[in-house]
């Protein structure tokens, strides 16, 4: 399968990309069928060096069937040349822990500002993990009953001899 990718150059910590058209098979820096633009993530997104793109050699290719990646579409998205894939999930990882609970805090501050009822229906729903917590417990204190009658069992037995 015919895919436009990404095939990483540049110097360590420097990357410049090239976008190829390769099997999907190859190595991403290996072997390519052809160069049809480059990529280069350090410049800022206003300069036009930043993205360098043969257009009508990659209309080639996508009509030949091959497929971009997601990074490549997202390129050839912003240059209006492919539809722009649909947004993926993106989680609070990127932001550092401190920022997240703030952001949590805040959230839940005008809700209890907005009624007294809210808040009082908070309340249970913390309680409800607290209950079922003993119920957790309960088979565990179950399980070594069901062990000590054995344990009394094997000892009746030796007092029978």
């Amino acid at each position: 399968m015919l895919k436009i990718r990404l095939s990483l150059g540049g110097a360590k910590k420097r990357p410049v990309y090239k976008i190829v058209v390769a099997d999907s098979r190859f190595p991403r820096d290996g072997r390519f069928i052809e160069k049809v633009g480059f990529y280069n993530p350090l410049l800022p997104k206003t300069k036009k060096e930043r993205v360098n793109l043969e257009v009508e050699r990659i209309k080639h290719w996508i009509n030949k069937g091959a497929k971009p990646t997601l990074r490549v579409s997202r390129i050839l998205g912003e240059a209006e040349i492919y539809p722009m894939p649909p947004k993926g999930n993106n989680p609070l990882k990127a932001i550092p822990k401190k920022d997240r609970k703030k952001d949590k805090s805040e959230d839940k501050k005008p809700e209890t500002n907005l009624g007294k009822t809210e808040s009082k229906t908070e309340a249970p729903k913390t309680e409800a993990p607290k209950t079922e917590a003993p119920k957790t417990e309960a088979p565990k204190t179950e399980a070594p009953k069901t062990e000590a009658p054995k344990a009394e069992l094997k000892k009746e037995e030796p007092k029978k001899e």
